[in-house]
Formats: structure tokens, C-alpha cells, sequence
């Protein structure tokens, strides 16, 4: 669904700091055992998606939420109930939705100057609370930065199916999403990165900059093998 015809574009705003959230969903999911794309699943009651895109929703701060699928996508025709703004410019890799949902944020009326918050799909957990937080910590830094969670277990380094070293995990993070940084910014990066990017925050580094580590919880995880839907289902049980 594209929703171009009942978005109107937002008005370029120069003198205001603005945030757009953009949730790539044209993965395959092929790690999670299901039949079709994963975030499409039910969890605790409710398609996976639905969970993150109405965290985001109930952050006032984001102008607008952008879902990018993948072409031929129908879910969202099939399931009308966002307001975020559907479009189907996903690509074969996650830095080339990303990348093609920045341009369509800026024909929606996104700025270079705007501020974008990139988060998975999958990653159903995120709470309004934790998007605030990334906010409040990024907004007067000069890079942007990215949600994430100190190491907590002992890394291993593997060859042939054994231990080959034991890594310190003093200074390791897990990276998790939403990740935000200016669109201009981002844009350059992933235009310089290519799709060796696994995620928005290793584009802006391969331009020399450093992404801030802003704290958050183990909850947020990706949901990514068929065991965390369990684990999903169950946080969100909890929460209610």
C-alpha cells in the first residue's frame, strides 16, 4: 500500500529539528524457520511488525513513520490499519532499502538536515521509552548514534567447530536499532559503504566518524531464529 495518496507531504521546516523513524520490512527472514517474510508472524496475538510500528507511534517527536517492503508486497494492502506511509522500494540487501527509503523520505519532505531513526522490523520489543532515550542522548550530538547493550557473555573466537581464542568483552556492545543520524549524513554513507554495511551506524564509521552508544536493555532484541519467538511472545505477554 502506498499511502502517498492519504500522506500529504510534510512542508520543509529548516528552523525546527525533525525525526522520521524508517523500518526496513523486505527481509526474507530466512534464519526464522517461517513460511513466509517473519515479520509478518503473529505475536502475542498480533502480527510482529504491528508491535514495532505502534511503539514508534506513540513517540509524539517522530513526524512520520516510512515502512519500506519489498515489491509486490501485500501485506500491508491486505491490512490497512497504519498510519505510517508504505512503500514498496525494498532492495536485495538492508543498506539498499535503507537507502531507497532516505529517497523517499526526502520526496515525502524530509530534509538532509532531519534527523532519521532506522529501526528493524524484527525487533519487536522497542518500547517509546528506549526511542526517547536515543532522542534525548543524540539530538545536540554532531553524529548521531544507536541503541545498544554491553556484552554480557564471554566471546569465542571459532575455527572448525572449536575454540580458537577467547575475546576480552570489556569494550563489546551488541549493536541494536533504532540508529539515528541526519539523513544527508546517512545518505553519503551508505553511498560511500555500498552494501558491505551490515547496519547504519558501520556506514558512518567507514567515513571516519563515531557513532555515540546509547544504553539499552537486553529486551530489544532482533527476532531472528525460531526460538526468540517465544521469548518475543512472552516480554509482550508480560507487558500487558
Amino acid at each position: 500500500m502506498n499511502a502517498s495518496a492519504t500522506n500529504p507531504p510534510v512542508s520543509p521546516a529548516s528552523a525546527t529539528v525533525r525525526f522520521f523513524a524508517l523500518v526496513p520490512c523486505a527481509g526474507n527472514g530466512s534464519r526464522a524457520g517461517t513460511t513466509g517474510p517473519k515479520q509478518y508472524e503473529r505475536v502475542a496475538g498480533q502480527p510482529m511488525v504491528w508491535h514495532t510500528l505502534s511503539a514508534f507511534a506513540a513517540v509524539q517527536r517522530i513526524v512520520r513513520t516510512m515502512v519500506v517492503v519489498a515489491p509486490g508486497d501485500g501485506f500491508f494492502d491486505r491490512n490497512p490499519s497504519t498510519s505510517a506511509l508504505v512503500v514498496p522500494c525494498g532492495g536485495g540487501t538492508r543498506a539498499e532499502s535503507v537507502a531507497n527509503g532516505l529517497r523517499e523520505l526526502r520526496r515525502a519532505g524530509a530534509t538532509d538536515a532531519d534527523w532519521v531513526l532506522v529501526h528493524d522490523a524484527a525487533r519487536c520489543l522497542i518500547t517509546p521509552e528506549l526511542v526517547d532515550r536515543l532522542i534525548d542522548a543524540c539530538v545536540d550530538d554532531e553524529v548521531g548514534g544507536l541503541l545498544a547493550y554491553p556484552l554480557p557473555d564471554t566471546l569465542k573466537e571459532a575455527q572448525d567447530g572449536r575454540v580458537r581464542a577467547t575475546i576480552g568483552r570489556e569494550d563489546k556492545w551488541l549493536a541494536q536499532t533504532p540508529q539515528m543520524f541526519r539523513l544527508g549524513m546517512l545518505r553519503q554513507a551508505l553511498e560511500h559503504a555500498g552494501d558491505i554495511a551490515t547496519d547504519e551506524a558501520g556506514a558512518i564509521e567507514a567515513l571516519g566518524l563515531r557513532p555515540l552508544l546509547v544504553p539499552a536493555g537486553a529486551q530489544n532484541f532482533k527476532v531472528t531464529y525460531p526460538d526468540d519467538f517465544a521469548m518475543a511472545e512472552a516480554v509482550l505477554r508480560s507487558r500487558r
